[in-house]
């Protein structure tokens, strides 16, 4: 299922309501245990995998997890290998059908044995250095009593670098792309009703980790539009569930605002003619989720 959740990329892949406020901006505890867990397992970390045919993917993100306590892969019904290469790279694997990405995730941290959960997709990767950063503030947050502490963040965002075709993305909303990955199970959970965009609601601060994990975008331009238009679905489920209003103005000026808010207002213009072709994708999602309600709404159902 790779970029699950994200809706599409250069999104946050999960937003979050905190109660005690956001948190510094890199938790102090890395700096103090860095040096102290540069190896050995992460004290309580399962790093989550939500599938759905992803053979192609899986090995190489599997292999970037290696140094957690435990991978769980969480399948919704994969007809590749996918299983098969969860299974023989070690990691449990469940199955759960595939309703939204916000219960997935959920789903996922009720199978969690570990008082911290790392939600990674199968196109994305941890590289070292952000694998030692968790492991020192997990430490530094303790998996027993100090980490259960109320002052303590209960969740982390980490930044995430997008590769498209090569290319290093910079602006235009890639980077750093936060994302709301790290979670301390117990105190985080996901709002069932958000079909994308999912949105944790954290019971606590919520820290920001330093490294970057490494998302692999789309291998082609036909990848994409097909992710656009499931996300875009989507999208258009949840205006509908909230009533969003759709006006004939909206077909022109929300998609151009959206071009404008990528490539000018988030730098995308630093990506040349590469940032200038997302932002004409991330206009096209918004016409095509814009189009969804509509037909929807005249009784013709979703194209």
């Amino acid at each position: 299922m790779t970029g699950a959740g994200a809706g599409p990329p250069g999104m946050a892949g999960a937003g979050s309501r905190t109660r005690s406020g956001t948190g510094p901006p890199v938790d102090p505890a890395v700096g103090a245990a860095s040096a102290a867990s540069a190896s050995g397992v992460a004290p309580g970390v399962t790093a989550v995998v939500l599938t759905l045919d992803e053979a192609v993917h899986l090995p190489d993100c599997l292999a970037s997890l290696a140094w957690a306590d435990g991978v769980v892969v969480l399948d919704s019904g994969s007809t590749d290998a996918t299983v098969a290469i969860a299974r023989a790279a070690g990691a449990t694997v469940a199955h759960h059908p595939f309703e939204n990405y916000s219960r997935q995730r959920q789903h996922a941290l009720d199978l969690v044995p570990t008082p911290w959960v790392l939600f990674v997709d199968a196109d994305e990767r941890v590289p070292p250095a952000l694998a030692a950063e968790i492991r020192a503030v997990v430490g530094g947050a303790g998996a027993g009593a100090a980490g259960a502490g109320q002052d303590r963040p209960a969740a982390y965002w980490i930044p995430r670098r997008n590769d498209f075709w090569g290319h290093r993305l910079r602006g235009g909303g890639w980077w750093p792309d936060h994302q709301l990955r790290l979670l301390r199970v117990g105190r985080v959970r996901y709002d069932p009703d958000r079909a994308v965009h999912e949105v944790a609601e954290v019971d606590g601060p919520a820290g920001r980790l330093a490294e970057p994990m490494v998302h692999l975008n789309y291998a082609s331009r036909r990848e994409l539009r097909a992710k656009q238009v499931a996300y875009a679905r989507l999208e258009a489920a949840r205006r509908l569930a909230a009533g969003a209003p759709v006006r004939p103005h909206h077909f022109v000026a929300q998609p151009l605002r959206e071009l404008w808010r990528r490539f000018v207002t988030l730098g995308g213009w630093r990506d040349g003619p590469l940032g200038l072709e997302l932002g004409l994708w991330m206009a096209w999602y918004e016409l095509r989720a814009l189009w969804l309600v509509a037909i929807a709404r005249r009784g013709r159902g979703p194209a």
